[in-house]
């Protein structure tokens, strides 16, 4: 499950910041609208496996098509003298941009220990060609507040989350009325990327993960994530003692398939091994998969390039080389290369914004080509 996003430090101060419109040199295709961005604390009136988080609501962060008269300002993570992360441009709740009538929406799924706004590089990009983007934080396995071990297990339950968050911005007062419903699409990174197969459709056995991790076939997925040691031992020690684990335990297999969404787009997906061949042969609709083929949290033979292989109608491209895991995060300032050099440093050669670019590009023609 070594699959996540990294250190809290990242996100500690995320309520403070705005996030960003397209970024310089990101993609070939010239940005069509300004990007407007907008919160929602979303509440749910009905049971909900909230995994043990203390916030009892999904934190969502928005991004979208503003009016060409829109202010957008530059912005960084963080306070003056600790700025981490270079986050471009965006206008606080700016007016959404007058037409076209309806815009697609895609819903963004961030990686283990990670946030909504870890997204904003993609969605702000999306937003800027004219689609609506929204993140949301997965409760007990979001950096804004602690962990839990139900967070980092359920992982299952994260596909609800998004199914959720389509409800909340269909229903919305701002965006709901020009959202069309016909063009839903969905993408995430690492954790994100498990979260994708799961709303295609496939099904998640935790009996195939723990015979591939008991096997010779085992690798560096079967580790426990370096927010959250230990895990495993959390985990058996749940399963046998808390009710509500054993109750979610028991819906671990069921489908999370939300036929709203009509094509995934999975950034170094996690989790092949949790997935039987039968279960991913069965996703019907168009799945786009990106890895770099350095990633050593999640290697790619167990899962990008096996969830391609089983997937009828996946497409899967590798970048090749040097490119690892973290370089789908934010770009950071040269303070947080000093500062988190694990998340920061890509490895010489590897020019982040450059694989920013050509992920993005790859998520924006491939939604456009499915979201018709």
């Amino acid at each position: 499950m070594r699959n996540g996003s990294g250190v809290r430090v990242l996100f500690v101060s995320a309520l403070l910041f705005i996030f960003c419109g397209s970024m310089p040199g990101q993609g070939k295709e010239a940005p069509l609208f300004k990007v407007g961005v907008e919160y929602r604390s979303i509440s749910v009136d009905k049971p909900y496996n909230w995994r043990d988080a203390k916030t009892h609501a999904l934190m969502a962060s928005i991004w979208y098509p503003a009016a060409p008269d829109s202010d957008e300002q530059p912005q960084l993570m963080g306070p003056a003298d600790r700025q981490l992360f270079e986050l471009g441009r965006a206008a606080t709740k700016a007016t959404l941009a007058s037409s076209p009538a309806k815009f697609p929406l895609i819903v963004l799924s961030h990686g283990t220990g990670g946030s909504a706004l870890q997204m904003v590089w993609l969605g702000s990009f999306l937003a800027a060609h004219g689609y609506i983007a929204a993140a949301v934080n997965h409760p007990g396995n979001n950096a804004v507040e602690a962990y839990t071990a139900q967070g980092f297990s359920t992982w299952w339950e994260r596909a609800r989350d998004l199914s959720t968050l389509i409800d909340s911005l269909l229903a919305d007062s701002t965006f709901g009325s020009r959202i069309d419903p016909g063009r839903i699409g969905a993408a995430g990174f690492s954790l994100g990327g498990y979260t994708m197969i799961e709303i295609a459709g496939g099904i998640t056995e935790r009996a195939a993960f723990t015979e591939f991790c008991k096997s010779p076939r085992a690798d560096d997925i079967c580790k426990s994530p370096p927010e959250f040691p230990q895990l495993f031992e959390d985990f058996d020690r749940l399963s046998k003692t808390d009710p509500d684990f054993q109750t979610a335990l028991r819906h671990a297999s069921d489908s999370f398939r939300d036929p709203r969404v009509r094509a995934v787009f999975a950034i170094a997906p996690a989790l092949g091994p949790a997935f039987r061949p039968a279960s991913l042969a069965r996703i019907a609709i168009p799945v786009e998969i990106v890895a770099g083929a350095n990633d050593t949290n999640v290697p790619i033979a167990s899962s990008a390039q096996y969830f391609a292989a089983n997937i009828s109608k996946a497409k899967l491209t590798v970048f090749p080389g040097k490119v690892g895991h973290y370089v789908f995060l934010d770009t950071c300032t040269d303070r947080g290369k000093n500062s988190l050099p694990m998340l920061c440093q890509d490895a010489p050669g590897v020019d982040r914004n450059a694989i920013h670019a050509k992920t993005a590009t790859l998520a924006l023609q491939f939604f456009a080509g499915n979201l018709k």
